[in-house]
C-alpha cells in the first residue's frame, strides 16, 4: 500500500498548484473578491440557492454556445409555381358573413340625421318623437350645457391623452367626483371614462378567486363563485344565502368577501329593486351590496338621487353605488361612489381606471352641469313620473293585447305581447304551439333556462310581430326600438319586447298622442295577423268575455 503514497502526494501537489494559480488569476479580475465572498456566504446561509445559481450559470453557458436555429434554408420555387400558389390561395374573410336574421336586423335599423333629442330627424326626412332614447330628462339639447361644453372644449381640448392615474386627471374630473358625491350623499367617488366598463372594472377590483357574488345578471368574466337568484325575488335570494351559510358550516369554508349585485331600475324589465329588503338581507347574512344605478340616478327620488333617495335610505347602507352618465346626465363615462377606502382602492386596482384614457373634459363638465341643472329644476322629476303614469294609464284597455312591464315610477317600460296574441297570430294550429309559447312566456324570465335554443323559434316569431309594430309606428311619427339581447349569453330566458323610454320633455298632449298612435298601430298589426282578434274598442273583449 505504501507504493501508492508518492502518487497521492503528486496529486495533492498538482491540485494545490492549480488552485493557487487559479486564485492568482481570479484575484486580478476586478470585483472577484466580492464575488468569492458572496459565494461563500450564500453557500453557508442557503446551499440550495448556490446550487440553483450554479445550474442557471451552466444553462447560460449552454445557451450561448448552443447551435442556433436558422430559417434561411428554404425551398426555391419557380415563378410558375409561385403564380400557381397565389391563384389557388383563398383568403379568409375579415368578418364572417351576416346571417339571415342579422341582415334583417340591419335592414330594420333606423338612421338619425343630425343630433339626437326629443324630436330627431330621420334619414328619410321625417321628424319623429323619440321613445327609444335614455335621455329621460331631455338634457341632450339643453343650450346651457352645450355652451359650457363648447367653452371647455376650447380651453382643455378634445381628449385627456392619458390614464387618470398618470397625467390624464384634470380639475374638471375631480370637480365632478365631488359633485356626484355631494349629490348622492356619499363620502367619495371615482370617475371612469366608459360607462360600460365601470361595473366590469369596479367588481373585479374587489372580487377575487374564491369570493362569492350573488347576482341576477352581469358577472361573466369573474373568477369568483357566482350564484344566481330569480329576477327581483327576495325569497329566492334568501334561499341562496341560507344555502351558502349551510355550506360554510358543513365544509368549514374560510370566510371570503361576499357581494350582492343588483340594478336599481332593471333595464330588461323596468321594475325597481326592493332596496329596503336587500339591505335587511345584507345585514342579516353579512354581505356587501353593489348597486347599479345607471337608470335610476336622475329619475327616482325627490332629488333624483336614485334608490337611496327614493326609499329614504342612508347611502352608507349601500357599499358601492355605480352608474353610467350616458342616460339622464347626457354625457359619457361612469362613476363609482362609496367610502374613501372603496374609491381609493380602485385608483390602483381598477383596470379601466389604470389602463384607459381619462374622460374628455367637455364630457365631465356636461355631467356636472346636468347635476346642477337637475338640482335647480326638480320639476323635471315630477314631469317624468307624471308622463310615465299617464302613458301607462292609456294602455289599461289593451291588457288582452299586450302588457306593459315596469314599475309605476319607472321611466323604462317594456311592451310585450300576451301569449294568446302570439297563438292567434300563428293560427293556433296545435297544442305544440301553446307548449312552446308557454315555455317562452314565463313572466320575467324566472325559469332557469340554460338552453334557449328550444325557444328560439318562438322568440323569432314574437320579434317579427314586434318589429312590424315598430315599423308602422315609425311611419306614424313615433320612434321605437325592440329590446335587443345576445340570447346565448343570457342566463335566464327573456321575453321579446319593445322598450319604451319616457322623457320629461314630453308634454301631456304628446304623451296622449303617442299612446293613441301606438294603440292603433298595435290593433292594426295584430288584426292583420288573424281575424280572431277583435278591435281594442270591443267592450266584450276588454271585459275578458270573448
Amino acid at each position: 500500500m505504501t507504493t501508492y503514497y508518492p502518487a497521492l502526494n503528486e496529486l495533492f501537489v498538482f491540485l494545490n498548484t492549480t488552485i493557487t494559480q487559479i486564485s492568482r488569476y481570479t484575484s486580478r479580475i476586478p470585483g472577484s473578491s466580492i464575488l468569492l465572498k458572496y459565494v461563500k456566504n450564500s453557500h453557508q446561509d442557503d446551499p440550495y440557492r448556490s446550487l440553483l445559481e450554479l445550474l442557471l450559470a451552466c444553462f447560460v453557458v449552454w445557451y450561448l454556445f448552443a447551435k442556433k436555429y436558422r430559417t434561411d434554408n428554404f425551398i426555391e420555387l419557380t415563378r410558375q409555381e409561385v403564380e400557381e400558389l397565389v391563384d389557388e390561395w383563398q383568403p379568409e374573410p375579415l368578418v364572417t358573413s351576416l346571417s339571415e336574421k342579422q341582415r334583417w336586423e340591419l335592414e330594420k335599423t333606423p338612421v338619425i340625421v343630425g343630433p339626437p333629442g326629443h324630436k330627431p330627424k330621420m334619414s328619410n326626412g321625417d321628424t319623429v318623437i323619440n321613445l327609444a332614447s335614455f335621455d329621460f330628462l331631455g338634457l341632450s339639447n339643453n343650450e346651457l350645457i352645450k355652451e359650457k361644453a363648447i367653452k371647455t372644449l376650447r380651453e382643455y381640448g378634445v381628449g385627456a391623452c392619458g390614464p387618470p392615474g398618470f397625467y390624464g386627471t384634470m380639475d374638471v374630473h375631480t370637480e365632478f367626483e365631488r359633485n356626484i358625491s355631494k349629490f348622492l350623499g356619499t363620502e367619495e367617488s371615482i370617475l371612469y371614462s366608459q360607462g360600460f366598463s365601470t361595473i366590469s372594472s369596479a367588481i373585479p377590483s374587489f372580487c377575487k378567486r374564491g369570493d362569492i357574488i350573488i347576482v341576477q345578471k352581469g358577472i361573466q368574466i369573474s373568477r369568483s363563485i357566482v350564484k344566481w337568484f330569480n329576477h327581483n325575488d327576495m325569497n329566492d335570494l334568501e334561499r341562496i344565502l341560507k344555502e351558502i351559510r349551510a355550506e360554510d358550516i358543513e365544509t368549514g369554508r374560510q370566510l371570503t368577501r361576499r357581494f350582492i349585485v343588483t340594478e336599481g331600475i332593471f333595464q330588461n324589465f323596468g321594475d325597481i329593486a326592493p332596496l329596503p329588503e336587500l339591505i335587511e338581507l345584507k345585514k342579516k347574512y353579512k354581505y356587501r351590496i353593489i348597486l347599479d344605478e345607471s337608470l335610476s340616478v336622475g329619475t327616482l327620488g325627490q332629488r333624483g338621487a336614485g334608490l337611496t333617495d327614493y326609499f329614504n335610505i342612508k347611502t352608507s347602507d349601500v357599499d358601492m353605488i355605480v352608474g353610467s352618465m350616458c342616460h339622464a346626465l347626457c354625457s359619457s363615462g361612469g362613476f363609482c361612489s362609496g367610502s374613501h377606502e372603496i374609491t381609493d382602492y380602485q385608483r390602483i386596482s381598477g383596470p379601466a381606471y389604470c389602463f384607459s384614457a381619462a374622460l374628455p373634459a367637455p364630457l365631465a363638465v356636461s355631467a356636472s352641469e346636468s347635476l346642477a341643472f337637475l338640482s335647480q329644476n326638480t320639476h323635471l322629476l315630477v314631469n317624468l313620473q307624471e308622463n310615465s303614469r299617464a302613458f301607462r294609464n292609456m294602455f289599461k284597455d289593451m291588457n288582452n293585447y299586450v302588457r306593459l312591464d315596469g314599475a309605476a315610477d319607472s321611466p323604462v317600460l317594456h311592451l310585450r305581447l300576451n301569449k294568446q296574441v302570439l297563438d292567434f297570430s300563428e293560427g293556433n294550429d296545435d297544442d305544440n304551439d301553446n307548449i312552446n309559447s308557454n315555455r317562452l312566456y314565463n313572466y320575467h324570465g324566472r325559469r332557469h333556462n340554460n338552453n334557449l335554443s328550444e325557444t328560439s323559434d318562438d322568440s323569432d316569431k314574437a320579434d317579427r310581430v314586434l318589429q312590424e309594430i315598430v315599423d308602422k309606428a315609425m311611419n306614424n311619427g313615433v320612434l321605437l326600438t325592440r329590446a335587443k339581447y345576445v340570447r346565448d349569453q343570457e342566463h335566464f330566458g327573456i321575453e321579446p319586447s319593445i322598450r319604451i323610454c319616457i322623457s320629461a320633455s314630453f308634454t301631456k298632449k304628446e304623451v296622449e298622442n303617442i299612446a293613441i298612435t301606438l294603440k292603433n298601430v298595435i290593433t292594426n298589426v295584430l288584426r292583420s295577423k288573424t281575424r280572431e282578434i277583435p278591435s281594442a274598442t270591443s267592450t266584450a273583449y276588454t271585459n275578458g268575455t270573448k
